[in-house]
C-alpha cells in the first residue's frame, strides 16, 4: 500500500496538523514506511501464539499490607535540627 499527496494532506487535515506543500514529499515517505513496516508484520507466522488481550490474564503478586514506621527513624532524623523522640520538631506556627 502506497499513499498520494492527497491521501497525506487529508490525514493531515483529520489529524489537525498544518504540513506545509514542501513537507508533503517528506511525510508521504515516512508514512509509505511506517506501512511497509506494518505489511512486514502481517507476514509473520504466528499459527500456534495464543492472542493476549492484555495484561489481565496474569496474577499479580500481593505482599501483606502492613503498617510500618520504615525502620529508619534514626537515619531520617540524623540530620534534624531539632527532634523529639522519633519526631521532627519544628517550631510553633499559630499562635
Amino acid at each position: 500500500m502506497s499513499l498520494d499527496a492527497a491521501t497525506v494532506r487529508r490525514i493531515a487535515k483529520l489529524a489537525r496538523i498544518r504540513v506545509r506543500d514542501e513537507e508533503v514529499a517528506t511525510l508521504q515517505g515516512e508514512l509509505n514506511a511506517i506501512l511497509g513496516y506494518v505489511e512486514q508484520l502481517a507476514e509473520v507466522n504466528v499459527e500456534g501464539v495464543e492472542p493476549l488481550s492484555g495484561g489481565m490474564r496474569m496474577a499479580l503478586r500481593s505482599r501483606a499490607d502492613e503498617l510500618t514506621d520504615g525502620g529508619m527513624a534514626e537515619k531520617i532524623l540524623a540530620n534534624a535540627p531539632d527532634r523529639i523522640g522519633n519526631f521532627f520538631a519544628v517550631p510553633k506556627v499559630v499562635e
